[in-house]
Parts: structure tokens; C-alpha cells; sequence
């Protein structure tokens, strides 16, 4: 090509209209299409996923959404008052607070921590890491049943997680007073032990429940509904007569250091109603502050520990007898000797001799040796069911938790020796609520009631023994507080007591204590209308101040019942025959032979010498 080529005009092309370039993309029409086609599409996913979050799974993310805000809290109710028989509150409850938190909270704030520490009393490392281990959780308590002003004095410093719980805590205004009786409540308000334990249901009531919305710190911003009603717990009114328990404890504390004895009780019973007046027991405790208390100081020993009764028993073994029609209270003449008779290789001994007795001079003598022979006149299974009948090897019923049902061994193994030495107190056990049953049966006509600690809860009862055989006994068991006898001590003026004094050895691994005995003494008042029945036993005397049941434990029953003779307004009955000489006898009541028996010296009583009533002395009967 010559220059006049690359100079001449070239021919130009014709362009391709954008429609129609090769690879172009599409139009704009369509890529508006295309547009709103995706916004209709996604606008259709936005409807229909909340046509499946408001309609479809509407209840489970609005569960979902409540657990995070809505919240149903307990509403507290208050545990029944138990009061005594005259309506003085015995254990009341009063309004305490609890302070929880949400870990996770708290430690998201852990700069309030040593505040939060010096509001509980704690210290603040102790909590940071209690918090800690326990950060995956939504609930922990700080502290338990604080004082209201102390818990709110926490509360007003508002730290994030930080809550309060409205509680009950358990009172007992008479303290060691009545603590056995009672028992105490754990800290979440069951009972444990006690009459607290026994009547839960009863006392405790029914907490309720409401629906309330918390905010973000979890303070409740609205109560929405109630769900469940509360149902607070029913009150319980003893048969405990708080002035006459007070006397109890006093004097069985009193008479527990006079002697150095090491556990004992004491039980008062209503002869015609079978109501527990008063029964305290030692070793006590505090149930305000139970921690600092034993198992062993919160036993009640009336119910739950058992004794071998000593000459207590020789009562049921003489309704025996006049049961049986072989006997009456003053025949037929029981030669007891020289205070010794060898049985089966055993020497059954009395601390005198006491030659003839009466059956009645039996029981005022104390003998062990008269005791055993009438028990050997007697066919066996009248005298195991006549032991049966006055309640041995049974529970009493009480309804009281842990009783203990005591040992009677079955009539048809007695061996001969075993026959004998239960007829004084030995071979068998008892508790003391039980022995002041028995006798409690004997002062009502030989009505048995069934103990009870409930006010008006009376038993129609049964009856045990003919009223005519419970008459004689309760006049032969009233020649045993005169001058000379053994339960001389026990005496009350210007009222008839009828009664009987125990002293044994106690039971230990592989027979009998020589150092350490059982005091007692169950006594009925007044002898000629009975109203009142009071037993003391008093375990572990060793002899320093002395040990036999005339001197221990008569003048601890005296004390008692005076008081509450006193407090239940009963009337004296022996006004017009307020003995000098003793209680008014039968012909030989005491002494069948021509050797009469003189008040000792001073009217100081009789001695039951633990040794003699013992089987063997250190060893197993």
C-alpha cells in the first residue's frame, strides 16, 4: 500500500446495536424483574417464618421467652402454733428471710462482692468461690433465715443477682423446758423428732404458688396470677400443762445433781383421761440451737430408754394374786423367814427379815422373798397375761416417734428362777411412760387409757382389772407412804398418797453394775378419789448422796404432784385423818404374825437394799 492508500478514507463498519451483542447480559427490564422476584421471594420467607414463630411454634418460644422473665415463686406458709393445754404457745413460727442469688450475676459484678460479704457477716473470698463453683446454676443460697432488717439491710445494696425468699422459722419459748416433748424442725420447716415429726401434716400446711414477671436483676415487677392457693397449718393444743412440765424439769434437774445421777425422767399422768400432764427428761437440749446439741441429750428418755422396774413391779404382780382368787390384802400368811430363800441354786434375799407378812405387808415391807413365793403360787400364763394386760412388751400407743415397746419374755418359756425374780423387777423392762400406765390403770378401777399427748383425746378405754381387786391394790399401795416404809418420803399433806419405791442395779454388758443403781418411784394422788399418777426414774445413781427410791426419787415425786395438785385446783382428801401413825390399816394389814412392825426411828423409812433385790450381784440373772 502506498501513502495515498494509508490517506484515502477507509470504509467503516457497521456497530452491533447493544441489543444484539454477542455475551451482552440482560436487559434492564428483566433485571428488574429478576429484583423484585427475589424481594417477593424473600418478603414470602420473612411471612411465612413469622406466620411459624407467631402461629405455628408460637407456644414454644413463648415458653421460651417466660423462662426468661416469667417465674412461678412459692408463697410461704406459716407452721401451725402448738400450744399447751391452757392455750400458752409451746412452739410458734416466725417470719425470717432468705438470701439467694444467680451466681453468674454476681460474679458479672464481682466489685460488689466484699459488700455483699460484709452484709452477711462472711468473708468475701469464701463467697466469690462458693459463687463459682456454682456458676452454671440460677439458684443458690447465700444465707438462711436471717432477721428481716438484716436481710433487708443486704437487699438495699442492690447488687445485680442478689435476692430475697420470705420463710418461717421455728420458736420454742420454753427452750429445754419442753424439747423432748416437742422435738424441733429442720431448716426447711419439717418436723424431725418429737411431737414436731408425729403431727408434719398437720402442722405443716400447704404452700402455695403465684406467676410473677422478674426483670433483668430478678426483682418482681407483677404478679400475674395465683396458681395455687396456700393452705397454712393447722394449730395442735397438747394436754401438757406448761406449769406443771416446768415443775417436772426443775425438779428431776434439781434432784439429777443432787444425787450425781446420770439421766432420768419423769412422766405426770390424768388417771381418768390418760392426758399427758408433764414429761421432761434429762440430758436435755435447746431446740433453737440443735446443732450444738448430742443424740444422746435429745432422746427422750420416757419413751425411748427402757429400765429394769424393781419393786415397782411387786403392784402387778399382787393384782395377780387377787386376780387369781387365791388371794386378798390380808391373806393368806406369807412366810418370808429369816429374809432369805434359796430358789433354784439362787438366794432371793430382803434387807430385813420380816418373817409373816400379808400380802399387803408385802408390798408396804418391800420383801422380795414374799414376792417371789406368791409369784410361784400362780399359775404362769395368769401372771404373763396379767404383765401383758397392764401394757409390758407393748408400745402404749402415744403416737410419740422411736417409743419403745419394752421386753416382757414369752410366759410359756419361763424358767422357774425367771417366774420368781419378775415378781420384784428383774428379767424384764420397761419404759417409764409405760410403768406410770400401769399404775395410772390401777388408780382408774382398773381402767386402762391409752397415754395420749393431745388435749381431749381421751380413750374410752378397757378394762384390765375388776374394780374391786384395783381398789384393795390402791389401798395397799397407800400403806407404803406411812411412817416406817420405804416410801415415807413421798408423802404430801393433807393428801392420801398411794405409791411404790424401786431400787436396782443397773443392767450393763454381762449382768449388773455393783456401783451404779435405778431410783424410783410411781406414786398415785389422792389415794382415796385418784386424779393424778406421777413416776420418777432416775438412772445412774451411785450412792454418794444415796441411791434407794424412798430417798431419791419419792421426794422428787412429792415435789411435783404438790404443785400440781395445786395448779389443778383438786381438793385435798386427808384434811380430817392427816396422819402421826400412818394411813388407816385393815386387821393385819401389815403383819400376819405376832411381831408387830414400829415406825422407825424419826419416821425415817425403810431401805430397799438394791443387793437383795438384785439377782446376783455383777451378774446375769
Amino acid at each position: 500500500m502506498n501513502w495515498r492508500d494509508r490517506t484515502r478514507p477507509q470504509p467503516q463498519r457497521a456497530t452491533p446495536s447493544p441489543g444484539r451483542r454477542r455475551g451482552a447480559g440482560p436487559s434492564a427490564r428483566k433485571r428488574m424483574v429478576l429484583v423484585a422476584g427475589v424481594l417477593g421471594l424473600v418478603s414470602l420467607g420473612l411471612v411465612a417464618r413469622a406466620f411459624d414463630l407467631q402461629v405455628v411454634r408460637k407456644q414454644f418460644y413463648q415458653k421460651q421467652g417466660d423462662a426468661r422473665f416469667l417465674r412461678e415463686v412459692p408463697i410461704p406458709v406459716s407452721r401451725g402454733t402448738i400450744f399447751d393445754r391452757n392455750g400458752e404457745p409451746l412452739a410458734v413460727s416466725t417470719p425470717v428471710t432468705s438470701i439467694w442469688a444467680n451466681p453468674a450475676e454476681v460474679l458479672a459484678n464481682d466489685d460488689r462482692i466484699p459488700a455483699l460479704a460484709k452484709a452477711l457477716g462472711g468473708n468475701a473470698a469464701d463467697i466469690q468461690s462458693y459463687l463459682e463453683a456454682r456458676a452454671s446454676r440460677e439458684f443458690v443460697y447465700l444465707r438462711r433465715q436471717m432477721a428481716p432488717e438484716a436481710a433487708q439491710a443486704v437487699l438495699d445494696l442492690d447488687i445485680p443477682g442478689v435476692n430475697g425468699q420470705r420463710e418461717f422459722k421455728r420458736f420454742y419459748p420454753s427452750g429445754e423446758v419442753t424439747a423432748h416433748i416437742l422435738g424441733f424442725t429442720n431448716i426447711d420447716d419439717h418436723g424431725q423428732e418429737g411431737l414436731e415429726l408425729a403431727y408434719d401434716d398437720w402442722l405443716a400446711g400447704k404452700p402455695g404458688a403465684k406467676r410473677v414477671i422478674r426483670d433483668g436483676k430478678g426483682h418482681i415487677v407483677e404478679d400475674l396470677e395465683q396458681v395455687r392457693a396456700p393452705k397454712p397449718g393447722q394449730n395442735l393444743t397438747l394436754s401438757i400443762d406448761r406449769g406443771i412440765q416446768f415443775l417436772a424439769y426443775n425438779e428431776l434437774k434439781s434432784t439429777l445433781d443432787k444425787f450425781q445421777a446420770a439421766s432420768g425422767s419423769i412422766v405426770v399422768l390424768d388417771v381418768r383421761t390418760g392426758e399427758i400432764l408433764a414429761m421432761a427428761s434429762m440430758p436435755t437440749f435447746n431446740p433453737n440451737a440443735v446443732a450444738g446439741s448430742k443424740p444422746a441429750q435429745r432422746r427422750n428418755r420416757a419413751l425411748t430408754d427402757v429400765v429394769e422396774p424393781g419393786s415397782t413391779m411387786k403392784a402387778l404382780t399382787l393384782a395377780a394374786a387377787l386376780s387369781s382368787g387365791k388371794y386378798t390384802p390380808t391373806g393368806p400368811i406369807i412366810d418370808t423367814g429369816n429374809g432369805h430363800w434359796y430358789f433354784y441354786g439362787h438366794d432371793i434375799r430382803d434387807d430385813d427379815p420380816n418373817g409373816l407378812l400379808t400380802p399387803t405387808g408385802v408390798l408396804t415391807r418391800s420383801s422380795n422373798v414374799g414376792a417371789a413365793k406368791i409369784a410361784m403360787t400362780l399359775d404362769t400364763p395368769l401372771m404373763y397375761d396379767t404383765y401383758r394386760a397392764f401394757g409390758l412388751g407393748n408400745s402404749t400407743g402415744s403416737g410419740f416417734p422411736g417409743e419403745a415397746s419394752g421386753y416382757l419374755k414369752i410366759g410359756r418359756d419361763w424358767r422357774p428362777l425367771e417366774k420368781a425374780i419378775m415378781a420384784y423387777g428383774y428379767g424384764l423392762n420397761v419404759t417409764p411412760l409405760q410403768l406410770a400406765n400401769a399404775y395410772a390403770t390401777i388408780a382408774d378401777g382398773g381402767v386402762m387409757h391409752t397415754p395420749t399427748f393431745i388435749k381431749g383425746d381421751d380413750s374410752a378405754g378397757r378394762q384390765i382389772i375388776s374394780p374391786q381387786v384395783a381398789h384393795e391394790l390402791v389401798s395397799m399401795l397407800e400403806t407404803i407412804t406411812g411412817p416406817g416404809s420405804t416410801g415415807a418420803r413421798a408423802r404430801i399433806a393433807n393428801y392420801s398418797v398411794a405409791g411404790k419405791t424401786g431400787t436396782s442395779h443397773q443392767a450393763i454388758a454381762g449382768g449388773y453394775s455393783k456401783s451404779t443403781y435405778n431410783s424410783l418411784f410411781v406414786g398415785v394422788v389422792p389415794a382415796s378419789s385418784p386424779r393424778l399418777v406421777t413416776a420418777v426414774v432416775i438412772n445412774g445413781t451411785t450412792g454418794k448422796n444415796g441411791y434407794f427410791g424412798g430417798t431419791v426419787s419419792a421426794p422428787a415425786f412429792a415435789a411435783v404432784t404438790s404443785g400440781a395438785l395445786r395448779l389443778l385446783d383438786i381438793p385435798p382428801d386427808n384434811i380430817g385423818r392427816w396422819y402421826v401413825g400412818g394411813p388407816l390399816q385393815g386387821n393385819g394389814g401389815l403383819v400376819g404374825s405376832q411381831t408387830p412392825v414400829t415406825p422407825a426411828v424419826n419416821d425415817v423409812p425403810i431401805q430397799e437394799a438394791p443387793v437383795d433385790e438384785a439377782p446376783t450381784e455383777g451378774g446375769a440373772p
